[in-house]
């Protein structure tokens, strides 16, 4: 089955086709920079200018940077606050003229490894962390996903840890690998504390270079990095959308 992944970042929004039985992207992908302000209208253009680049005419899946309830957002975290209450779903469908289900980007890309990665056939608790613009977390126990966690906005020494720990933060801050890496620590040792996971799975931009700040964690929990790493977002927003293609 042949899907339209499209995932929505604070810098860039990519899509590509994706074989939602392998995985795999079935065409190069194609990256817009994300609008300035990443406002409703400009940002569903840009969805539906990524549909045109492929001449999409069928079913669009969309990981989107907010907690999302039957395709409306709750939150805006790293997007312009008129998002909160816009019905995602029925915004970019009008734009690109293709039926679209949208869902959190982080638990996109948690589907993506569960199904095709690095935690692919893993029960018990597995958490996965995207690392960017922000902190986006995916929560899974046996393999089922626990919608909409947002982990990446608990407060850590009265900040957001995304404020502290994200790759953007670290980038802002001029940080060194070690001294983010002790940043980042903290704020996994937070979530260990709280969830136990079995399996932490680091994913985003960032993950590429995890032999950088990898063996500098010290959680318990075994840490791998994402395999399809940046790719994850497309592909598991493809698979939310699969019941879209048999009429769902």
């Amino acid at each position: 089955m042949q899907i339209l992944g499209v995932d929505i970042g604070g810098t860039g929004i990519k899509g590509a086709p994706i074989d939602t039985d392998t995985g795999a992207l079935l065409a190069e992908r194609h990256r817009i920079p994300t609008p300035e302000g990443a406002k409703p209208k400009d940002v569903a253009a840009t969805v539906a200018d990524l549909a045109r680049h492929f001449d999409w005419h069928g079913p669009i899946g969309v990981g989107f940077p907010a907690a999302i309830r039957n395709g409306v957002a709750l939150t805006a975290a790293n997007i312009h606050k008129s998002w909160i209450g816009t019905n995602v779903a029925e915004l970019f469908s009008g734009a690109a003229g293709c039926p679209v289900r949208v869902i959190n980007d982080a638990d996109a890309a948690g589907l993506a490894e569960m199904t095709f990665g690095a935690g692919k056939g893993r029960m018990g608790v597995v958490l996965l962390v995207t690392i960017g613009t922000g902190l986006g977390t995916a929560l899974f126990i046996d393999g089922h996903l626990l919608p909409n966690t947002e982990l990446g906005h608990l407060e850590i020494r009265g900040k957001d840890a995304e404020r502290r720990a994200s790759d953007a933060a670290r980038q802002r801050r001029g940080l060194s690998w070690e001294k983010w890496a002790l940043l980042l620590d903290e704020y996994l040792l937070t979530l260990e504390r709280l969830f136990c996971p079995d399996l932490i799975i680091l994913g985003g931009g960032v993950s590429k270079k995890h032999e950088r700040f990898l063996p500098l964690l010290t959680v318990r929990a075994e840490v791998v990095p994402a395999q399809l790493l940046n790719e994850a977002g497309m592909v598991g927003a493809a698979l939310t959308a699969r019941d879209l293609a048999s009429g769902g």
